[in-house]
Formats: structure tokens, C-alpha cells, sequence
């Protein structure tokens, strides 16, 4: 193999099955989702001392809204929203004749008689990883959809597997920004003062309609003040809007990025300015339920990317929606507020594979 491909390997404890894989990111392409390809079990079958014995993988998509140590009346806090299992060892007659990736048939000469391939297709349907960040205080595991494949032994599909002869490998559902460009977000508003001849116009408008993680982000902000009132002071922030729609309608709005400026627009006069936001998670670290895309082990990840909801796919199915909006407020006499939602999301990787081949 390539000194350059990476590999992720991981075995179970008494080492009777490991999985190899070429990637642990798939990528969502709204149209498509890369299979969960390129992978090998490795059985060493020497160590088995369960006979007749079966080797099953299985691809899971897991929601998670409470700790195990909060399971009530036996009920754990966490739904499967897709389980799917193959037969790997003894492999199926209809398996031996598929063709493999390049991948995996590098991995099939490398680690000989007792490897066996198997692969995956993701439902257009699931949603992408992501997790609500912990209180600093918290411990175990927190809200979140996961995806992990799980490689076990076991006399039959349905038996329980002993965790000592099971391996676990987690892995992401993800998306990137859309190639194609967006209408550039505006939003307006007016407001009329009693005893004003003329109202007060607010307008906020973005350069585009998607950004990325770590951009900065430059909110032009228009103000025409015919009013008889003086705004006294302009807040500019960056609110992150997460709905957890699967087992309950709960909504987050947490503010990401904020300032507030001294600028102030007298009765009769105008302001128009451009004021530039960051989002980053670095600064929000200390925020408990803020939406964070899904991250493996020892990794750090960032704020959660804007979800792109397919026309056809459920919203209940989907975990948790994550949208983002840039919102301007004026005082005056009252609060003159104006909203632009935009897309926060990474850029897709240059030189990416689009997803693997697989033919039959």
C-alpha cells in the first residue's frame, strides 16, 4: 500500500477480529452518500474458542440524549435510527463474486487468507454527526448522533456479543458547502414612532449566502432615521439556531459571535457601516448546549455546520437541525431588529474523491 494512504485499524480485546479502514469521514453529497467502503475484517480465528462461530459487521447511526448513568426504569436515553448487519466469516456466496475496491484488495493481499471485505450503503435519510457541547463539569456520554462500525462474533446475528470478542470504530457523516452560489442574503425592516412623520428604516445585508468555519463575516448595516427618535446604541451578533427534532421539539439559540457598537444615528440622519463577526468555537468553549459538529476520539472539531435538509427526507428523523442567522438590533425609542440566516459549513476538501466506485 501507499506510504501515504492512512490506514485506522482497531482489534477487540482478546484480538479474535479487527477492522481496517481507509477513511473514517463520509461525505454527504446531498444527491449521494459515500458508501462505507474500503474495509477489511481481519479473523483470527486461532483465538476463537466458541465453535460454531460467525463474524457480523454491523453500521449503526445512534442518537443520544441523556448519559447511560440516566437510563429511568430500565429505559436508556438513546434511540438506533439505523442498524444495518452483514455476515462477513463464512463469507456468503453472493459476496465472494463482488468487486473490490482498490483499497480493499490491497488490504486482502496484505493481510492474507483471513481477511474478508464487506461495504455498506448509507439511506439517503440519516442525518450528519453532531453533538451538543457538555458543561465543563459533565462527564460520559453527551447528546449527540453518532455513527460507529462494529465488528463482532457471535453463534447467530441476534445473539448478544461479548464485548471481549467486539471492536467498535467510530466514524462521521459529513457535508460540505454546496458548489453552486446562493442568492446574498438581505433582510429590512421599518418602524413607526407615534408622533413621527417618517419612519425608521433598518437594512442588514451579507456579502453571500455560505460561509466558512473561521471566516470572517461582514455584515454591511443601513439605517435611515427619519423618526423623531435618536438610536442610542446597534448590537450586531451571530446566533446559532439548533432544533432537536427526534424525540421532542426543544430549541437552543445561543449567540456564537457578538458586539456592540457606540455608533448612534440621530433623528434626521443616516449610518450606513460594515461590521465583521467571527464564530469560532475557541471562544465559546464554556457554552453547554451549543451544537458541535461530531468529532472522533482525541480530535477537536468546531462550531456544527448549517444542515442542508433534502425536500423529500422527514425532520424528525434527522436528530438535530443546526441553522445560523445574523441578527441587528437598534434601540430607540423601543428595539428595531432585523434577521439574515446564512450557511456556516466547511469547504470541500481540494483534490477529494467524489465517493468510491463500486461495481458489480
Amino acid at each position: 500500500m501507499s506510504p501515504k494512504h492512512t490506514v485506522y485499524k482497531k482489534f477487540s480485546h482478546d484480538k479474535s477480529v479487527g477492522v481496517y479502514m481507509g477513511r473514517r469521514d463520509f461525505v454527504d453529497h446531498s444527491d449521494s452518500v459515500d458508501p462505507v467502503g474500503n474495509v477489511c475484517v481481519c479473523v483470527c480465528l486461532v483465538n476463537v474458542s466458541v465453535w460454531p462461530i460467525l463474524v457480523y459487521v454491523m453500521l449503526s447511526c445512534t442518537f443520544r440524549y441523556g448519559r447511560d448513568d440516566m437510563d429511568v426504569l430500565g429505559m436508556a436515553f438513546r434511540r438506533d435510527v439505523f442498524l444495518c448487519t452483514r455476515q462477513v466469516y463464512p463469507p456468503l456466496q453472493d459476496r465472494e463474486r463482488c468487486v473490490h475496491t482498490r483499497l480493499q484488495e490491497r488490504l486482502l493481499h496484505k493481510l492474507g487468507h483471513n481477511a474478508y471485505p464487506f461495504f455498506f450503503e448509507f439511506p439517503d435519510n440519516l442525518p450528519c454527526s453532531v453533538g451538543l457541547q457538555p458543561a465543563p463539569t459533565d462527564v460520559g456520554k453527551h447528546c449527540a448522533v453518532e455513527f460507529e462500525v462494529k465488528a463482532f462474533c457471535a453463534e447467530n446475528q441476534e445473539e448478544k456479543s461479548h464485548k471481549r470478542s467486539s471492536v467498535r470504530l467510530a466514524i462521521r457523516k459529513v457535508q460540505y458547502a454546496p458548489n453552486k452560489k446562493g442568492v446574498v442574503p438581505s433582510s429590512e425592516t421599518a418602524c413607526e414612532f407615534m408622533m413621527s412623520d417618517r419612519p425608521l428604516h433598518m437594512r442588514a445585508t451579507l456579502e453571500k449566502e455560505t460561509y466558512y468555519h473561521g471566516e470572517p463575516i461582514n455584515i454591511t448595516v443601513d439605517i435611515d432615521n427619519g423618526s423623531n427618535k435618536d438610536v442610542k446604541s446597534i448590537t450586531i451578533s451571530v446566533e446559532q439556531i439548533t432544533n432537536v427534532v427526534l424525540y421532542s421539539s426543544d430549541k437552543y439559540v445561543k449567540t456564537v459571535a457578538y458586539e456592540e457598537s457606540t455608533d448612534t444615528v440621530p433623528s434626521g440622519t443616516s449610518l450606513k457601516k460594515v461590521y465583521t463577526l467571527c464564530p469560532l468555537l475557541a471562544d465559546n468553549r464554556e457554552r453547554r448546549g451549543l451544537a458541535l459538529d461530531g468529532k472522533l476520539k482525541h480530535e477537536d472539531t468546531n462550531l456544527a455546520s448549517s444542515s442542508i435538509v433534502k425536500a423529500e427526507v422527514l425532520k424528525e428523523i434527522l436528530g438535530m437541525l443546526v441553522s445560523y442567522r445574523v441578527v441587528v438590533k437598534a434601540t430607540a425609542s423601543g428595539e428595531v431588529a432585523v434577521e439574515v440566516p446564512f450557511l456556516l459549513m466547511h469547504p470541500k476538501p481540494e483534490g477529494e474523491l467524489v465517493s468510491y466506485i463500486h461495481s458489480s
